[in-house]
């Protein structure tokens, strides 16, 4: 008997974004209306908490708060009765959805980019929505006295990495001090670089900033005198300068990594000396001890809630810190350093309110307001405000 031929049929399996668990089977439906009813709104503004409030979202922008709002047709309506709303919570220090950050065997590597690596499938930008982020600054990791430039996103699950990027932003740096920097844990083999010490670590500073003026001011010279220039070849391009020249010329923002009262007083020297301002110390848990010089040179703070004993130089750290420094005056918000702990920020925050009495709403702005302050953002995210982006839980 003759075999009967079927033709090949192409898999009707769906595709999911990104592949693997959680993945969407489609689009991300964009409404243009939103509202959600009777909840109690966090605004993290001057506004205050509002009772048995609804909140309408259009065109992913914040449009109106009150009571009984009529609904627009088309809306996608949820009831909030018994359910909070708060701005999306922002996490200041993060090293999710990028894999080998740390660029070990150099001590400056102001080149390098973390939004040419981002990973958009990482499944820790679900898990971490699912805990209320909603924007993270993802940074180069500790190794290098100036490591790479930062990015800071949206985390939209089933997004392109270009997608997430959130363009409004300042554009940042990393920086680095202490035992991190100087290889103290690194093993004698593998002491490979200059500095090995804390006051290595300020000399290297100054010789990278001294160059980064030296190159400004030669391209100047190229830019405002042709004639001058006009048979000889052109300053040579050199990305790993002109990351500091962004730095002098306050386009560039810095976020170190720091720890000791110490180093911390330093860096706000060498900074002035070249008259520029630290945009966030991250982790700072001496910043209690000089939260007047933080005030005084302008700088926020990015700390833990209360991380310390993982090593020496975090011997001096305590709890209070964050509530210290606010006190104080100092700008400051709670960070994870963590993809685990970026799930749980909304109690990081309540922290605030147990470790030096903090009101509930002061302590929300930890990881709303104040780190969309730091990341020169808080004119689209960190409240909910009419004309905000709609950036809510």
């Amino acid at each position: 008997e003759k075999e009967k031929k079927k033709q090949a049929e192409q898999s009707h399996f769906k595709v999911f974004h990104p592949e693997g668990t959680y993945g969407l089977d489609s689009p991300l439906v964009k409404d243009k209306f939103i509202i959600v009813q009777n909840a109690t709104i966090w605004t993290c503004s001057n506004e205050g908490i509002k009772e048995t409030t609804d909140i309408l979202f259009r065109n992913g922008k914040v449009h109106k708060m009150g009571q009984h709002l009529k609904v627009p047709k088309g809306s996608m309506v949820i009831n909030g009765t018994d359910k909070h709303v708060t701005p999306g919570l922002i996490d200041c220090h993060s090293h999710s959805a990028a894999f080998s950050i740390n660029e070990g065997t150099q001590s400056i590597t102001s080149e390098v980019r973390i939004q040419d690596v981002l990973n958009s499938n990482d499944i820790t930008i679900y898990r971490e929505l699912a805990g209320g982020l909603t924007m993270a600054n993802i940074l180069h990791g500790s190794a290098n006295t100036i490591g790479g430039q930062n990015a800071v996103i949206k985390l939209r699950w089933g997004a392109t990495p270009d997608d997430l990027l959130y363009e409004n932003a300042m554009k940042g740096i990393k920086f680095a001090l202490g035992e991190n920097v100087k290889q103290s844990n690194w093993g004698d083999d593998n002491v490979t670089r200059y500095p090995q010490t804390r006051m290595g670590v300020e000399q290297i500073l100054r010789d990278a900033f001294t160059s980064a003026v030296e190159y400004k001011e030669k391209w100047n010279d190229y830019k405002n005198n042709s004639s001058k220039w006009q048979k000889k070849v052109p300053p040579r391009r050199d990305l790993e300068l002109e990351a500091l020249v962004e730095i002098l010329e306050g386009e560039r923002q810095i976020h170190c990594h720091s720890y000791r009262q110490d180093e911390i007083l330093m860096l706000t020297r060498v900074a002035e000396d070249f008259d520029f301002t630290i945009g966030t110390f991250q982790h700072v848990l001496e910043g209690y001890k000089v939260a007047d010089r933080l005030v005084e040179h302008g700088a926020n703070a990015s700390t833990f809630s209360d991380w310390w004993a993982y090593k020496f130089e975090v011997i001096d750290a305590i709890p209070y810190n964050g509530a210290l420094m606010t006190n104080v005056g100092v700008n400051v918000s709670f960070n994870s350093d963590s993809r685990e702990l970026a799930r749980r920020m909304n109690t990081e925050a309540a922290k605030g309110v147990k470790y030096g009495g903090l009101s509930e709403e002061e302590a929300l702005k930890l990881v709303t307001l104040n780190p969309a302050i730091q990341l020169g953002i808080d004119q689209w995210v960190g409240s909910l405000e009419i004309g905000k982006d709609a950036d809510f839980v």
